[in-house]
């Protein structure tokens, strides 16, 4: 536990300018990310057709055979992150997920194309935990909920972007060629990140070689993290709302397909489009808008009750949590497709005010070296228990539910989204228990 006192060195700050040039950059590079990571979600009825799918092998494309090298690996890279140059780190984690989204685009049968999927979750391992370092060093504290606010509506941007063009590429070239559209960008924001974005730390070299001499060991910086009730809350009640977000992604626009597929091919006619071109834009509309300003929402509500009072950090994702339920229930009820995208706007937006909050809390509760490591194993927990396991989970009830001799794929899909947003009360209560510790445990 000594060691966890160790002074971190000085941080050479940046100037305003730059900095806010730093986060648009980190903004570019996560909507990436989500882009080649939630492409796969509108394109998953035509693979499923092509390559003659279930349910559960979507979940498990979209999510498991992701989360698992995804989550993994991003403890040993994290611990790079604490020593070694963040911009680099980040840029060949670009470097490598574009190749394999592009990559995805190529392959023949299932097994290939999980294969593939695996690539791009290990290329993205590396780019969340140094960025929220990087941030956390660029950022004074007081508008740190808001920068890292900022860079997560990398995620609603990333799914606002791969819906519409996974959506209207698909129409017109086919699955294969979306994918392949979704991964070109990279390369260059792999160059943009390692050879203009600032490492910070003052004299790397010879900081460098002061925090290898008095690194923080994983088993300690663990230790840290096990006194910190607030963290381990924090942490299961976003694993939570992963696990219903992720899950609901790859079966959202299938439901669509699948329960109202006549009215919404005949609305797609009427902005002369196909059905997948129009999903893809009315939701990735929706989870672009309206995930921006939840995400920012969150940030800014965070920040300014939380000034007054730490425990704003949790009461803002507690009640949107349970606000949430009701709304996204209503909007896979209703009989007409606008009217269910129109009241998915509700909880698509109230989905996102959890992430200032969360990462912001993780980061702020621990000391400066080790906040790389704290952000990898909040990963991991979120990313193993809502990526990984969320979208095979929807999937397999789905299955379940369906048939052979059960209510068929429509209701199928349909219910098993309802059950699995009840989840959301579970979130509830373990961001609301976190109020009790968490202004004790602030650090930074």
């Amino acid at each position: 536990m000594a060691e966890a006192a160790i002074p971190s060195p000085v941080i050479n700050p940046v100037s305003s300018g730059y900095r806010r040039y730093a986060l648009w950059v980190l903004l570019i590079i996560y909507t990436l990310n989500f882009l080649d990571r939630q492409v796969v979600n509108i394109l998953a009825e035509p693979i499923k057709r092509d390559l003659h799918l279930a349910d559960w092998q979507l979940g498990m494309m979209t999510g498991l055979a992701f989360a698992i090298f995804y989550t993994v690996l991003g403890i040993p890279i994290a611990r790079l992150a604490e020593t070694k140059n963040r911009p680099f780190i980040i840029g060949a984690s670009v470097a490598a997920w574009s190749a394999f989204t592009v990559l995805c685009g190529f392959t023949q049968n299932f097994w290939q194309l999980i294969l593939a999927r695996i690539g791009v979750g290990v290329g993205e391992a590396g780019c969340t935990p140094p960025a929220h370092s990087l941030i956390t060093d660029y950022v004074p504290k007081d508008k740190r909920a808001g920068a890292i606010a900022f860079y997560s509506i990398g995620t609603p941007l990333g799914t606002l972007a791969g819906m519409a063009m996974g959506g209207l590429v698909a129409d017109a070239y086919g699955w294969r060629v979306a994918f392949m559209v979704a991964g070109a960008p990279g390369v260059l924001f792999a160059l943009i990140a390692a050879f203009t974005l600032v490492e910070p730390r003052r004299q790397l070299a010879a900081d460098i070689a002061a925090r290898a001499a008095s690194k923080i060991s994983f088993g300690a910086a663990l230790a840290v993290l096990a006194t910190k009730k607030t963290f381990w809350l924090i942490a299961l009640a976003a694993s939570i709302k992963a696990f219903v977000g992720y899950g609901h992604a790859p079966f959202t626009a299938s439901f669509f397909f699948r329960v109202h597929g006549a009215e919404v091919a005949e609305l797609a006619a009427r902005f002369g489009l196909k059905s997948a071109g129009f999903l893809g834009l009315a939701l990735g509309l929706i989870g672009g808008t309206a995930g921006v300003i939840g995400a920012w929402l969150g940030g800014l509500l965070a920040d300014r009750l939380g000034a007054k009072d730490l425990r704003a950090y949790v009461i803002v994702p507690a009640i949107a949590s349970l606000v949430t339920i009701p709304f996204y229930i209503l909007a896979v009820s209703v009989g007409s497709p606008m009217a269910a995208i129109g009241v998915l706007t509700i909880p698509v937006l109230l989905g996102t005010l959890w992430y200032g909050p969360v990462y912001a809390t993780a980061q702020s509760i621990v000391d400066p070296a080790i906040r790389a490591t704290a952000s990898a194993v909040l990963l991991l927990i979120i990313n193993l228990i809502g990526l990984g396991l969320g979208p095979v989970a929807v999937g397999a009830l789905s299955d379940l539910l369906a048939g052979p001799a059960g209510l068929g794929e429509a209701q199928g899909v349909r219910w098993a989204l309802i059950l699995s947003t009840l989840l959301g009360l579970v979130a509830f209560g373990l961001f609301w228990a976190a109020r009790k510790t968490i202004r004790e445990e602030m650090v930074a």
